[in-house]
């Protein structure tokens, strides 16, 4: 199998558990096995594998849970405290199943679909590389962050935020805020779901998926249930939809009303670029609706700053707020395609270069040793100027020029807003019918 960060998690979970199986410690066998399948799961839907690789992480899924199983049955009568159900008309279910969903296969298959859809690695995106949203984020720390830390905050009447809609143009930071909750939000568990995790081909099964998805949150609260691109699952009703449609709709509508008035620790966090095709039911579920507007000036300094990174530059303070100003109704993915482009630029020169000079620079096994005989491209009257290309300079030795701010200039003369003025238009009048400025 390939190797990768939830793969290896997952075995090394397992080699644990068998451990634990060995020296006869059964219960914690039992939760490290299980816990194993869950990171094989999420290996599985998010981890390049061959197909015999994916055959093969299933056939152990199979083993370790039915493993799993039997420690469960053994310790359930071991204690006691087995929970036999009567065998009807001559039915072989198995004994001592100790919830519904060990005797529902059909359960089982969901809560296993389902199971990819809880983040194990933390995404590594902190509130600090979000630029600007200062308002959706003190929201979203309000419903996430402080409820797990201080819970005596939230006794009586009142309550953290149940649900929250971020709203607003494509690429403006609405899943990457989500990332930036992943991260943030300590022991809470994660469940990043898409429609395709939830909608099937099969009759009922759609909205038993719905109904699954929020059992397992209550199971594992505090619990946050992300949805991206939620429009594509619940959109307004209409006569001329079809009925699986209507019934997924009408079991998150149930499940997000139960989650609001009968658990605690749980959070539904929504996202969408199209708010105002939201069922107004679903829509009244998110009581906090934040608009995620293009990045102002300042804002939009700092994502050129963030996507440069650590890259060898020689812009300024000055440069990066010039570069705001020259990119009024960019997006943050906007942004960020300019300075990809921009950061090709040095590699361009380096190609089409016909003369190169020696320089001094950072070594490459080394950078902390400056060495002076690297070559770089430059100008065929220059100093020291010598006629070569590219093909004709050793690995080691190439110096790539840095990134200039007329590299960023060419790169943003050559680029367009992706954010349709009509659909702009569009949110922010649902933004003053319904939302909060984020």
């Amino acid at each position: 199998m390939a190797s990768g960060t939830a793969l290896q998690k997952a075995i090394d979970l397992v080699t644990k558990a068998t451990e634990e199986d060995r020296n006869k410690n059964f219960e914690e066998a039992r939760r490290l096995y299980e816990h194993g399948v869950e990171y094989f799961l999420h290996s599985l839907k998010y981890e390049a594998q061959s197909d015999k690789g994916k055959e093969s992480i299933r056939g152990k899924c199979i083993q370790y849970l039915e493993r799993a199983e039997k420690l469960k049955e053994y310790i359930a009568k071991k204690e006691g405290k087995s929970d036999k159900k009567p065998v009807k008309d001559g039915g072989k279910k198995e004994e001592g199943s100790d919830s519904d969903s060990d005797e529902d296969p059909d359960k089982k298959k969901m809560v296993d679909k389902l199971q990819g859809a809880i983040v194990m690695e933390k995404p590594n995106v902190k509130w600090s590389d979000v630029a600007g949203l200062d308002a959706a984020k003190e929201s979203l720390k309000e419903a996430v962050i402080l409820p797990i830390k201080f819970p005596h905050l939230f006794t009586g009447k009142r309550k953290p935020w149940r649900g929250i809609l971020l709203f607003g143009p494509p690429g403006t930071g609405k899943s990457y805020l989500a990332k930036a909750v992943a991260t943030e939000a300590g022991n809470s568990t994660f469940f990043s779901v898409s429609s395709s995790d939830l909608v099937s081909k099969w009759l009922g099964e759609s909205e038993k998926l719905v109904r699954n998805l929020f059992e397992m949150a209550k199971e594992r609260k505090p619990s946050i249930i992300f949805i991206d691109e939620i429009d594509s699952l619940c959109s307004s009703r209409s006569d001329n939809e079809s009925e699986s449609a209507r019934r997924i709709k009408t079991e998150f509508l149930v499940q997000m009303q139960g989650v609001g008035h009968d658990t605690e620790g749980i959070l539904v966090l929504g996202a969408t670029n199209i708010p105002w095709v939201l069922d107004a039911a679903i829509r009244r579920r998110f009581e906090k609706r934040i608009f995620i507007s293009l990045p102002e000036e300042p804002a939009r300094a700092t994502i050129f700053k963030i996507h440069l990174g650590n890259t060898p530059t020689e812009l300024t303070e000055p440069d990066f707020r010039t570069l705001a100003s020259k990119t009024e109704g960019f997006s943050g993915a906007d942004i960020s395609i300019v300075v990809r482009d921009a950061l090709m630029q040095p590699v361009r020169k380096v190609q089409t270069a016909t003369h190169f000079k020696r320089v001094r620079g950072p070594s490459r096994a080394d950078p902390s040793v400056m060495v002076s005989d690297l070559l770089t491209p430059c100008s065929p009257g220059d100093s020291g100027a010598m006629e070569m290309t590219w093909m004709d300079v050793d690995g080691d030795k190439l110096l790539e020029p840095v990134v200039s701010m007329n590299d960023m200039l060419k790169s943003i003369a050559t680029s367009k807003p992706t954010v349709n003025e009509e659909d702009l238009v569009k949110v922010q009048k649902f933004c003053e019918d319904f939302g909060m400025e984020g």
